[in-house]
């Protein structure tokens, strides 16, 4: 009785456990799920793509490269050389003018009342001039024959050399005259591309006034500074090459304000007398055929000449390399595809390469894309770098600019 009576209370217990231990038998199985999952999340990634370059040697021009302004080849500023109101410009501001053309006009008719007044006195001192002439000839024999004395005949021979030099002087007067009309028609001195006008018609003008500015621009100078360091490299060079040891001076190349190479070449023309001791430079003038005019004084120009010669370069490019802490890096794609990160020394820029003077050999590969997820060690999947086409050409006068810092 006591048995049976108990059965219903362990049924009732085991039905009310079985569904916890459904829920725990659930529980072990996700968590076993999961831990599948997670191992098959925990599969290492495939390795960094990066892009790579063939690192390069040939042989390339080493340039220096200055800042300059050009100027014209004759500066001439347009000033009149009489007074008076202006009264007209004839030329057009900006063109070229050639040598005697006019340019201005100043009101011409107080020089011309001075003129036909000059032009009078000189009139009464040769109609004076003419009757002492007569009263020394008709006098000299009456001299003679005691008609009339001594002192009378002295008196007309003064009279007669004064009336020369009236006469000498009426003639400068008259020449002087001439001059000053003919300046109030203001000429071009040389020929050359004319400036804006600074005074304005009907300005009262002096000798002083600057009228305008006339520039010969064919050739054309340009003024850079060069380091003493390579103007000494320079003038040695160039007593080599007089001495025939060196060759032909090298050209001047010229880079425009717009990045495109001036098609003209240019020659070294002089050096200043002296270096500025302020900054340790000197000044240098160069030379450059403009038949079409196009360089005008005051633009900015860049100058490069070629110093040397570098032969075998290793060459690499500018997005190879990284600065860091100091010092000069380049990814190294090795054996095995294993990343090695160099500290390598730099040489000059030239065009969009560096010139690498230690650390690298040729046709090893470099990072160019990438660098900043790559260390020493690591394994990457390299792939060639091909470059963009470019529309327009670089600036050859960037060509050399130095080593970075801290190669």
């Amino acid at each position: 009785m006591q048995s049976s009576t108990s059965c219903p209370g362990r049924e009732q217990r085991i039905g009310a456990a079985f569904p916890t231990l459904l829920l725990l038998a659930c529980i072990v199985l996700c968590v076993g799920c999961n831990g599948q999952t997670g191992s098959k999340a925990a599969a290492p990634p495939p390795p960094p793509e990066v892009l790579i370059v063939e690192v390069v040697q040939q042989d390339v021009p080493i340039y220096f490269e200055w800042i300059g302004t050009t100027e014209g080849y004759v500066n001439a500023q347009i000033r009149p050389r009489v007074q008076g109101s202006l009264h007209s410009r004839e030329y057009k501001e900006g063109s070229l003018i050639k040598a005697g053309q006019l340019m201005f006009t100043i009101d011409p008719s107080e020089y011309q009342a001075a003129l036909n007044q000059a032009l009078g006195d000189l009139g009464r001192a040769e109609a004076n001039l003419g009757k002492t002439q007569l009263d020394v000839a008709r006098y000299t024999p009456l001299a003679k024959e005691g008609a009339i004395s001594q002192q009378e005949l002295d008196n007309a021979i003064q009279a007669h050399q004064a009336n020369k030099a009236s006469v000498e002087a009426a003639r400068a007067a008259v020449e002087r005259a001439k001059l000053n009309l003919s300046w109030t028609k203001v000429t071009a001195p040389i020929t050359g591309i004319a400036g804006i006008a600074v005074a304005q018609i009907g300005d009262l003008v002096t000798p002083s006034a600057l009228l305008t500015t006339l520039s010969q621009v064919d050739p054309i100078k340009v003024y850079y500074p060069i380091s003493e360091q390579e103007y000494l490299h320079f003038a040695q060079r160039i007593r080599e090459i007089e001495a025939g040891r060196g060759g032909e001076r090298p050209p001047l190349e010229l880079t425009l304000a717009n990045g495109s190479l001036y098609p003209e070449r240019g020659t070294f023309s002089l050096a200043d007398r002296q270096v500025d001791s302020r900054t340790g430079t000197i000044t240098v003038q160069g030379l450059f055929a403009n038949p079409d005019n196009l360089l005008r004084p005051g633009q900015y120009a860049k100058i490069r000449v070629a110093a040397e010669t570098r032969t075998g370069a290793i060459l690499v490019p500018q997005q190879a390399v990284e600065q860091l802490q100091g010092s000069t890096q380049i990814a190294v794609v090795e054996d095995g595809n294993k990343i090695n990160i160099r500290a390598v020394k730099m040489g000059e820029q030239v065009g969009h390469m560096w010139i690498v003077t230690q650390g690298l050999s040729p046709g090893e590969r470099v990072v160019v894309a990438g660098l900043r997820k790559v260390k020493t060690g690591m394994v990457v999947n390299p792939k060639p770098f091909v470059a963009q086409p470019q529309t327009t050409q670089p600036p050859p006068a960037q060509a050399i600019t130095g080593a970075p810092k801290g190669s």
